[in-house]
């Protein structure tokens, strides 16, 4: 048995729909099972889908306010009033900050932006930006992915006689800001096709309403902040992302292509995974650690110079932004380690001065990486009053909901369902902490706290193709809604498993299922090596790819996570030295099973002293629990014992050694004949001196002088004759027995038996003969 690091969930299906799909679209089983696994059931729904670059944006005049925003937006424009694009400092914003003032200058508008430096004004609109606006005679201000819970900046500005446009795409509160408009795909009583849009989305439909067209380059720039901000991949997001990808790979923009640069992209192989780890990480950085200002001006200069020296720049501080990082999980883990036990924190809620307010969202992801809890990283103000919070979530507490109901103790708070960000005084720390458990303690189950991988389809090796995965592309571009396909592989066999790479940390597997084979590449699993066993049976979790290399093609699979469901057999036998085999078992599921005493001493098994279990005849009452991972060190007394104890604690694994200090299988074995020969040998001879004559004897018959004394002991307790000092004679008027009425010939024939089945069999036998015992199959 191997454990999954996650629970697989497979997700529900329709066997019929898919097949229906499958025909109608000559599409393979896999993909029609992957749509309508995603809610994709109808011909034209799953056409749309695979198509979707064919498809057309919605009317951006579907969405509340529009008319009147563009208006006002053209009026600003004809009067040459000034226009402040307020954003925010992340990839989502810096994009949704370009778009906008991109399509503000094309019409002529006097245009600037201004994105509130993090550390010293914090998240979203506030008076103080506002106030200089107005003395920099800004008449109209337009927020981009921010400002849908600046209530009080919003009535600020109308005393200030400023008109405020907000576009967002956050959560709307329970009551709206005062402003002159606000586009919203969430707005209540809205009828916008896409709600999910991120907040370069919602300002490429005001750019959009406002130039008539969607320019390719703007819808470029939109894909950066909707992939980046994680945000579902479907409709209208999946529209952007497709187009958006394709113009990235052809744009000119200078920002942009030194961007890619720095990051050794290129430019004709970027995808959406190039947005995610690569040019999203980077902007992000620049606000992260300062101002974001240089990521915004990145992509608005047309100097291809300044564009690598900004690109150069960035670049460095996303060097320095992984380093904190770095250093504050470590201090952040020690924190949780010390003070917040798991068992007692369903939520983690943990700060600390000094702290990067830039970075703490990545710090929470890492920590519910780790502990997989709803997490909350507060950064504490010098003067310890202030706490500047991140929040991320885990699947079942919903960030924003729970949030919400501590509206009183948070003067700045918004996000969505798996992430937030908040604002807090250090002094409501605890309550907010307590008020969070006592929510997630009401909420979720202790299976709630098992990560979660949800599998798409399960796949037999035969169905894994290279049309079969050339298919699948066809899903792309992925990302939140639009996962990249998760497949199962069940109960395959290993024909081959290898430690790889560097430090051995990788495995690379051969799996073999009814004629097939795939290769599987497990990054990360290098520890797994000693826990697989030969002929396991095998799941495999993981992401089908095409592997390329010297112009040879075939198909493999990315291996997320390995399950082994049946018990192991680990077969040590004949191995000089184990303790450093035992010493990778686990201590918490180690079980030592010693038969003989002498074993101890023998294996040098004294360090593992409190593993070990003295198993004497019958007597197993100190062995005892489920699925643990039982080392027979020593051969049995019996078959029977062994079954009982297999019987009785079910082990996950056997590891067995079977350690021997006398071989009686390969010893000569009495036969009935010869203890009859000997037998009249003694009745001729009267007595016999086997001390003195028992190598002569055995030399004459072929024997080992410890097969005589072992018949001799035999005759023995069945009293055929007395012993004196090594003088055997026969007794007077014997009663008849039968050899087996003797402790000793019966304990030979149980060794010789045990030795045949279970040391000297060969590995397939050993497992066979367990099987039968695991399902009762053995009667010894």
């Amino acid at each position: 048995m191997l454990s999954s690091k996650t629970r697989w969930i497979q997700k529900k299906t329709n066997e019929e729909l898919a097949k229906q799909l499958s025909t109608q679209l000559s599409i393979s089983n896999m993909v029609a099972n992957l749509l309508v696994s995603r809610g994709i059931t109808t011909a034209e729904e799953a056409n749309s889908f695979l198509n979707i670059e064919k498809t057309e944006f919605h009317d951006p005049f579907l969405l509340t306010g529009m008319d009147q925003t563009v208006k006002r937006i053209h009026q600003a424009i004809d009067q040459h009033e000034k226009i402040l694009v307020f954003g925010d400092y992340d990839a989502d914003g810096v994009s949704s900050t370009t778009v906008m003032l991109r399509a503000l200058r094309a019409k002529g508008a006097h245009a600037d932006f201004y994105i509130p430096n993090r550390f010293r004004e914090g998240y979203g609109p506030n008076r103080n930006a506002f106030q200089w606006a107005k003395e920099q005679g800004y008449r109209l201000i337009i927020t981009v992915d921010t400002g849908i819970s600046a209530l009080s900046e919003a009535q600020f500005a109308k005393e200030l006689e400023m008109d405020l446009i907000i576009t967002d795409h956050h959560e709307p509160g329970p009551e709206l800001p005062d402003a002159f408009s606000i586009i919203h795909p969430k707005l209540p009583g809205g009828a916008y096709p896409c709600k999910e849009l991120a907040g370069v989305g919602v300002a490429l439909k005001v750019a959009h309403a406002l130039l008539g067209e969607c320019p390719t380059e703007y819808v470029g720039m939109a894909a950066i902040g909707t992939i980046a901000d994680l945000v579902p991949l479907h409709d209208e997001n999946r529209l952007i992302a497709v187009k958006g990808i394709k113009a990235l790979k052809t744009t000119n923009n200078p920002g942009i292509r030194a961007l890619l640069s720095v990051c050794n992209v290129d430019q004709r192989d970027v995808t959406e995974e190039t947005i995610g780890f690569s040019i999203g990480p980077r902007i992000n950085a620049a606000g992260r650690l300062g101002d974001a200002d240089p990521a915004v001006e990145l992509f608005l200069t047309e100097d291809a110079e300044e564009a690598e020296f900004i690109a150069n720049e960035i670049n460095e501080l996303n060097k320095e932004r992984q380093k904190i990082v770095n250093e504050i999980t470590l201090e952040a883990i020690e924190l949780v380690e010390k003070e917040y036990p798991l068992e007692n924190n369903s939520v983690l809620v943990i700060g600390k001065k000094g702290w990067n307010a830039g970075v703490i969202g990545i710090v929470a992801s890492r920590l519910v990486e780790k502990y997989y809890r709803p997490t909350i990283v507060l950064s504490i103000d010098e003067e310890g009053l202030v706490a500047k919070g991140s929040a991320r979530s885990i699947e079942g507490f919903d960030l924003f909901e729970n949030l919400s109901t501590c509206r009183d103790i948070l003067p700045h708070f918004g996000g969505h369902t798996m992430a937030a960000g908040m604002t807090v005084d250090v002094s409501n720390v605890g309550e907010l902490r307590e008020r969070l458990i006592l929510l997630a303690n009401d909420k979720l189950t202790e299976e709630d706290f098992i990560p979660v991988t949800h599998v798409d389809v399960v796949c037999k090796l035969e169905e894994i193709t290279i049309d079969s995965i050339e298919e699948l592309s066809k899903l792309a571009p992925y990302g939140m809604g639009n996962p990249k396909p998760k497949v199962t592989i069940p109960y395959a066999s290993l024909s081959q498993m290898k430690k790889i790479g560097q430090d051995q940390s990788h495995l690379k597997l051969l799996l073999e299922q009814s004629g097939t084979s795939l290769d599987a590449i497990a990054f990360g699993f290098g520890e797994a090596f000693d826990q697989i066993s030969n002929l396991a049976k095998v799941s495999i979790l993981g992401e089908l790819s095409i592997n390329e290399w010297n112009n040879f093609r075939k198909p493999q699979v990315m291996v997320n996570d390995i399950l082994i469901e049946e018990w192991q057999l680990f077969d040590w036998r004949g191995h000089k030295t184990v303790n450093k085999q035992i010493e990778s078992i686990s201590p918490n599921k180690r079980k030592i099973i010693v038969f003989n005493e002498e074993t101890i001493e023998r294996l040098n098994l004294h360090n593992f002293h409190d593993h070990i279990l003295r198993v004497q005849d019958q007597d197993q009452q100190e062995i005892s629990g489920h699925q643990d991972y039982l080392v027979l060190a020593d051969l049995p007394p019996s078959l029977s014992l062994l079954e009982q104890i297999i019987t009785t604690t079910k082990p996950a694994r056997i590891y067995t050694i079977f350690h021997q200090s006398e071989t009686h299988f390969f010893n000569t074995i009495p036969t009935r004949e010869h203890f009859k020969w000997f037998y009249g040998f003694l009745g001729q001879n009267k007595q016999f001196n086997y001390k003195t004559q028992g190598d002569q004897l055995a030399k004459h018959r072929g024997w080992s002088k410890e097969t005589i004394q072992f018949m001799l002991k035999v005759f023995f307790e069945l009293e055929f004759v007395t012993i004196d000092s090594g003088m055997v004679t026969l007794s007077n008027s014997p009663q008849k027995r039968d050899l087996t009425d003797s402790k000793t010939y019966m304990l030979k024939q149980n060794q010789i038996e045990i030795e045949n089945m279970i040391m000297y069999s060969s590995y397939s036998q050993l497992k066979d003969w367990f099987d039968h015992v695991y399902r009762g199959l053995v009667t010894v």
